[in-house]
């Protein structure tokens, strides 16, 4: 028989379903002992919780006698007074329902302040624009003009002349192969993305994973200069850290959906989530190092993180979405109302040098070596 403590679920604790992989529970037991261990500030006590939960649910045997729950007591075989429990159905210490598929996002599109962007044409942008290269002709041009009084100039104004000439000839010559190489790199950036708005899939595993890739494709995904990520690698990582993001324009959120037990959420000052006013130690979020490294990755780029919340069972799930080191926990229809109408604040152009170096963190997307 294996030794449990009251009031802790094992499961909860390690923050994944009943039905995890072995890999699963090991992952999720790596990233909770790097915050939890002595020597990273947490306790001794609480350490020895974990590894016992990771102990337990690692092995096959263990996990199946846990998951049975406690034993009914047995009648005592002394001939005494003492009452015995006549033997009932093994209750379990499981508080999740396995069963149980959380409701997808379903706010009205047309009850969004900002849906009427989703109408407009896309621009994809990256270059210098029009404007430098006009500029440098009309410069040229003003300076060119003097040339019809070129008999009346003294020598040294019509050197100065002359040499300013020279000049604005060679500004406007070296911004025109600029502005003819920025508008190559457009038409390539056109024919390579072929206009696709999604890139990578979600995980088919997760149900969470794909009722937030649907929530990103109906809602943010729809606004004209928005492109949707799945499967993502903080920068410098060979794994697919980051299950979802969205890039619209300046702008990019970088996504992830949790399954936790119903109650309220939310972030403190240093980013430690709390449930219910307490601690929580049965889940965590690997977003504030994503956010960190993907904002040294794209300087200039507004980058966010949020952690979108379904509940695990049939019971109320709260959040306050109260950013914390750029990252916020919130439910769905919160996430569509908020981060929707921050996306649309620059969301008519998509600029292709961001794109593509987002896109190169897809797993799915990066060119074999």
């Amino acid at each position: 028989m294996i030794t449990v403590v009251d009031d802790v679920d094992y499961y909860e604790l390690l923050g994944v379903r009943r039905d995890a992989s072995a890999a699963e529970v090991k992952s999720a037991y790596r990233a909770l002992a790097k915050v939890m261990h002595p020597d990273a500030g947490g306790t001794a006590g609480t350490f020895r919780l974990l590894k016992s939960a990771y102990e337990t649910l690692s092995d096959p045997d263990r996990r199946r006698e846990y998951d049975r729950g406690p034993a009914p007591e047995v009648p005592s075989p002394r001939p005494a007074a003492r009452r015995t429990r006549t033997p009932g159905p093994r209750p379990s210490r499981f508080t999740d329902d396995p069963s149980f598929v959380p409701p997808g996002c379903g706010v009205p599109p047309t009850a969004l302040p900002w849906w009427h962007l989703t109408r407009h044409q896309p621009r994809l942008a990256g270059g210098p624009g029009h404007a430098p290269a006009v500029g440098a002709a009309v410069g040229v041009l003003l300076l060119v003009a003097p040339l019809f009084a070129v008999g009346s100039m003294s020598p040294l104004v019509l050197v100065c002349w002359l040499g300013l000439l020279a000049a604005a000839c060679a500004a406007a010559a070296r911004l025109g192969r600029a502005y003819l190489r920025a508008q190559r790199a457009r038409r390539a950036a056109v024919a390579e993305f072929a206009g696709r708005t999604e890139f990578g899939a979600p995980d088919p595993e997760h149900v969470v994973d794909r009722l937030t890739a649907d929530l990103l494709t109906r809602y943010v995904g729809r606004l004209p200069g928005a492109r949707v990520f799945h499967g993502l690698s903080r920068p410098g990582s060979v794994f697919a850290d980051i299950p979802h993001a969205v890039l619209c324009g300046q702008h990019l959120v970088l996504v992830e959906s949790k399954s936790w037990l119903p109650g309220h959420y939310d972030l403190d000052t240093t980013g430690a989530l709390w449930r219910n006013g307490h601690p929580f130690r049965g889940g965590h979020t690997d977003l504030f190092a994503a956010v960190a490294a993907f904002r040294t990755l794209l300087p200039g780029v507004d980058v966010r993180g949020a952690v979108i919340l379904y509940p695990s069972r049939d019971a109320d799930l709260t959040a306050d979405p109260t950013p914390a080191a750029g990252v916020s926990v919130m439910l769905p229809e919160t996430f569509v109302r908020t981060i929707g109408a921050w996306l649309a604040e620059d969301c008519a152009t998509t600029d292709h040098h961001i794109l593509r170096t987002v896109r190169a963190q897809v797993l799915s997307e990066r060119t074999p070596a």
